[in-house]
Parts: structure tokens; sequence; C-alpha cells
């Protein structure tokens, strides 16, 4: 359930991870077990892609789509790959929130905090530790679920981000990503202007919340195992 990592280097690897927009060749990675669903799906369907056969894969990724109780990052690497072949969501899934990361970027480095709609939600703090909530009990549903629907107001006044995602905000700049089967959408400025909007103050609200949970969570954990 927790996971500590010491190394700024690992960490900015792992960012990607987080946004559901990896190349059909890095999900899945060679580590992961591709006899098990989904990853025996988004195999066959990059199979497909490879030689040609792009109708055949689309049918793949739609049907991964419409499995149930999926990791979110699966369906938000579906509708990414989806919309890579020119297929778009119905117009009643579009703004759908899948999830959503909000990083700042400090002198010393980058803290991040994301939260997905299958109650799962990471914090990387810029020292390179973190704390990984694979959701092994809704304790902290509340604080994602606020996460979520505050970030749901933004995705529902802008629109979706129509190229390659950007790299990491430079220092002093804050950043709101909202995950949708439409693609991202985000706003980027000063954490100050950032957090002084009435929206946007909303979603950092909410994830200084969610974080303090995390790490309550790993100081409660680090506590009973002091006491074993």
């Amino acid at each position: 359930m927790f996971n500590f990592f010491k190394k700024k280097q690992r960490q900015l690897e792992i960012r990607d991870v987080l946004f559901g927009d990896l190349p059909s060749s890095q999900w899945p990675n060679e580590t992961a077990s591709t006899d098990e669903e989904p990853w025996f799906s988004f195999v066959k369907a990059r199979n497909h892609l490879n030689s040609g056969r792009k109708e055949k894969a689309i049918l793949i990724y739609q049907n991964i789509v419409a499995m149930p109780k999926l990791e979110s990052r699966h369906y938000i690497q579906a509708w990414h790959f989806l919309r890579e072949v020119g297929v778009q969501p119905d117009s009643n899934v579009a703004k759908q929130l899948l999830g959503v990361v909000v990083e700042v970027s400090l002198p010393a480095g980058l803290d991040i905090v994301s939260a997905y709609a299958d109650n799962t939600a990471r914090y990387f703090n810029h020292s390179g530790a973190s704390v990984v909530w694979d959701a092994p009990d809704n304790s902290l549903r509340e604080e994602i679920e606020n996460l979520l629907g505050a970030a749901k107001v933004v995705v529902d006044e802008i629109g979706p981000w129509e190229e390659l995602r950007p790299p990491a905000p430079p220092t002093g700049q804050a950043r709101i990503s909202m995950l949708t089967p439409s693609g991202l959408h985000f706003g980027q400025a000063s954490f100050d202007a950032l957090a002084g909007d009435q929206l946007g103050g909303a979603v950092f609200s909410t994830a200084t919340q969610l974080m303090k949970s995390l790490v309550a969570k790993t100081e409660r954990r680090a506590g009973l195992d002091r006491h074993r």
C-alpha cells in the first residue's frame, strides 16, 4: 500500500504514468502479466495496430472502456488510444472525470497529488518520498471524491487540450490536469494565482486535504510498525 522513493529522477519517471497517455508500446510494459485482463486486450490491440488492422484494434479498445471495475488509468489509456486512431467519445461521456493530477513546482522539486474515480490516489513529495493509495478500504473516499468534485467543476468550464501534454510545470508554477475520455483538460499559472482563483482554489484546497490524509496514513502505519 505504501511505497517510498528516494531519488528525484525516479519521481519524474513515475510522473508520466499518472496521466493515462503513455504510448501503446509502454502500456503494458515488460513487467506486466499480459495473461490477465485488461493487459491481454491491450497487447492484442497493439499487435493489431502494428499489423495495420486498425478496425480490430478499435473494437478491442472499445471493449476495454466497457469492461467493469477496471483501474481508472486503464480507461484513460484506452480512450487515449481511441483518440489516436480518430475515435472520439460520445458527448454524454466526453467530460466524465476519470482522474485529476495537481502539481506544484517548488524550488526544491515537484509536489504531486493525484486522485482517480476508482478511489485510488498518489502523493509524490519533492524529496522523492511518496504514498500510493490503492484503495484497500474506503477511508479516503470522501477526500478523493471532494477533489474530483472540485475538479469536475473546472472540467465543465474549459475545453480539452489539443496538443501533447506539456512537461512538468517550471519552478513557481502550478498545474491542475483533469483526465477525461475527451482528453487532457488543464489550467496552469503561478501557485498564488491558481490557489486564489475561485475554481482553482477549491481544487487546491481539496488536494491539500487529501495529501494530509495520505501522509497521516503513512505516519500511522509507521507508528504501528514501530510498536510491533
